[in-house]
């Protein structure tokens, strides 16, 4: 399906970035519109960064991780969506629905394309006169070292977070030694069922920062690798302490896959396969032959570990929009008028209401951060709330403002877990507390 770089219309392409699931969805809904695409995708294929946590399973099932305008787009390939009530693993959700919308979006999406700069075309961010008559210019880098202009009436960011992992260090900033130690360090859900991973950790302690359910597909993971190698162990790194609902919900939590995830974690501490510090945070990192000891801040020190696996959350990489003009929030690095909705300093759990182009504008007309990247730092994100927004968008920037102010997605109520801003205060222990009987969905 070859294109031009502008559309029927005589109007430049929308340059989308990011050929993941939020921006394979803003391309479906902007071909609906009669809008001509432009997807930019780093990696080789589409989803890449979804491949990369391929052996990790959603707690969303496929009834809630298919874009609406998506599926209208395959119907005519055949394409039939799986069963709506099994949740897909990240390699299901890429290769059974991702790669095919993909395929159906044609020469729209290019692969192999790193965008490195965004700016309006002969304006710099400092400029004024005549900056919103003047369309974008996306900077890009191919693998074979080429550059390229490209130029777009508008630039929806679905780039995600997977690239910028937290670090270990307590401040947001490397923990002393934590890079020189980088070969013992790892910032992703390690695959156990991989021989090469299995034989890293067997037989060996490993720690495990963080305490959300990537921590807990770890802890859990870990602890069925431990009943099978002795001498496997987890030391997991809390940053606060143990509560009535570090662990979830249970079988109260609304995602039945999230509760069982809680408690085979919790049942990796309890069976002393796993074993919890508490109110630990991270300032530095020693070596010990060819182990590593973990330092606190309050100057303690951990016995040595073989492992360290870092999984305290993600944040966007704004570094190619530095020309561009960004009202973000000053703690989340999330849209302002979204900020207050998904914050978790202003709430352990709270409802995050569907939202679009009202919540996602910037003073860069025409510029939007869309997907996992808009919600900043923010922890919980759902795929169809990121459809929404996409939907909403594209509708604008179409032209049709009612159908963007229109919400057209409803949600159950979903908790705002985790941030870094409640680290260091006790979990909630009131019946009700807590936001892990709230319905959430990990779609990194």
């Amino acid at each position: 399906m070859p294109i031009s770089s502008v559309s029927a219309g005589g109007q430049p392409p929308v340059v989308v970035i990011g050929a993941g699931p939020v921006g394979l969805a803003a391309a479906a809904q902007l071909v609906a519109r009669g809008i001509e695409p432009l997807v930019l995708e780093a990696g080789p294929a589409a989803g890449t960064a979804v491949r990369a946590w391929a052996h990790v399973r959603l707690f969303s099932p496929w009834s809630e991780v298919v874009d609406p305008a998506a599926e209208k787009l395959l119907a005519p390939t055949g394409w039939v969506r799986p069963d709506g009530t099994a949740c897909p693993t990240g390699g299901d959700w890429a290769e059974r629905y991702l790669q095919p919308l993909a395929d159906v979006l044609g020469d729209r999406v290019r692969y192999g394309t790193s965008v490195t700069g965004v700016a309006r075309a002969g304006r710099d961010r400092v400029v004024d006169a005549g900056r919103e008559e003047r369309p974008f210019t996306v900077h890009t880098l191919g693998t074979d070292g080429r550059e390229e202009r490209i130029t777009a009436r508008a630039v929806i960011d679905a780039s995600g977070t997977w690239s910028t992992p937290g670090p270990l260090g307590a401040d947001g900033l490397p923990a002393l030694g934590e890079k020189a130690a980088a070969d013992r360090i790892s910032y992703r859900v390690p695959d156990l069922a991989d021989p090469a991973v299995r034989a890293r950790y067997a037989g060996r302690r490993t720690a495990v920062v963080g305490s959300g359910a990537s921590a807990f597909t770890a802890l859990a993971g870990l602890a069925d690798l431990a009943a099978g190698e002795p001498g496997t162990h987890a030391l997991w790194i809390l940053r606060r302490g143990l509560g009535a609902h570090t662990f979830g919900g249970g079988e109260a939590d609304q995602l039945p896959a999230r509760g069982a995830l809680g408690l085979r974690a919790r049942a990796a501490v309890e069976e002393g396969r796993a074993s919890a510090v508490t109110g630990f945070r991270t300032r530095a990192v020693e070596r010990d032959g060819d182990r590593l000891v973990l330092v606190a801040e309050d100057g303690r020190r951990l016995e040595p570990v073989d492992e360290v696996i870092v999984l305290t959350g993600f944040r966007p990489d704004l570094s190619f929009l530095s020309e561009v003009r960004l009202g973000l929030d000053e703690r989340l690095q999330a849209p302002v008028a979204l900020a207050p909705l998904i914050d978790p300093n202003v709430h352990s759990c709270g409802t995050v209401y569907p939202h679009g182009v009202t919540e996602l504008t910037h003073p860069e007309q025409g510029l939007y951060l869309a997907g996992m990247k808009s919600y900043g730092r923010a922890p919980t994100f759902l795929a169809m709330t990121g459809y929404e927004q996409v939907r909403s968008l594209a509708a604008a920037i179409a032209g049709d403002r009612e159908a963007a102010e229109r919400v057209e997605l409803t949600l159950p109520e979903t908790g705002v877990c985790g941030g870094s801003g409640l680290y260091d205060a006790p979990a909630p222990s009131d019946e009700g507390a807590g936001c892990c009987g709230a319905p959430a969905a990990e779609a990194r």
